[in-house]
């Protein structure tokens, strides 16, 4: 199977996968209506609590006035907190609301309860095949990341200069 046809399917089979999830998890209340971009940076600062807007940033692969205009927005809908760092008060911390923060715990249980019950209802052969890959999935999404490339591009002008 060529590289672009393993692309593809692969592509495919990620795509399907995340349909059906959110279909069947769909999402929770206050984030049901948040663009693409708002949901992931919430899932960010969920994952992250107190993460500084650049450091955000640099996750999501977005320049740093993107996430602020973000966090603006997601301020304004009660679901962050925007608050200075104890050490340097030019850097803003970042966290969920208590009622954000419980609400985003709840979809992730759900979508963890659904994908182990499909996980479960696979064979063992096939569980153990999808627990291989990922550690070449982690290094897929790295190999992804916009700063990557950006890496990527630095380090080649180095070598060449």
């Amino acid at each position: 199977m060529s590289t672009d046809v393993l692309a593809e399917e692969l592509l495919a089979a990620l795509g399907l996968v995340r349909r059906h999830l959110r279909r069947s998890a769909g999402r929770p209340g206050s984030l049901s209506t948040l663009t693409g971009s708002q949901t992931e940076l919430v899932r960010t600062v969920r994952r992250n609590p107190g993460i500084s807007v650049t450091e955000a940033a640099a996750e999501l692969g977005l320049v740093a006035n993107t996430v602020s205009t973000l966090v603006g927005q997601l301020i304004e809908r009660g679901l962050l907190v925007r608050s200075p760092d104890e050490a340097d008060r030019r850097v803003a911390r970042l966290t969920l609301t208590e009622p954000a923060r419980e609400q985003v715990e709840a979809w992730r249980d759900r979508r963890t309860a659904l994908v182990t019950q499909a996980l479960d209802g696979l064979e063992t052969d096939d569980r153990d095949a999808l627990r291989a890959a990922l550690p070449v999935l982690d290094v897929l999404a790295e190999r992804l990341h916009p700063q990557q490339d950006e890496r990527a591009l630095v380090q080649q002008g180095k070598e060449r200069g």
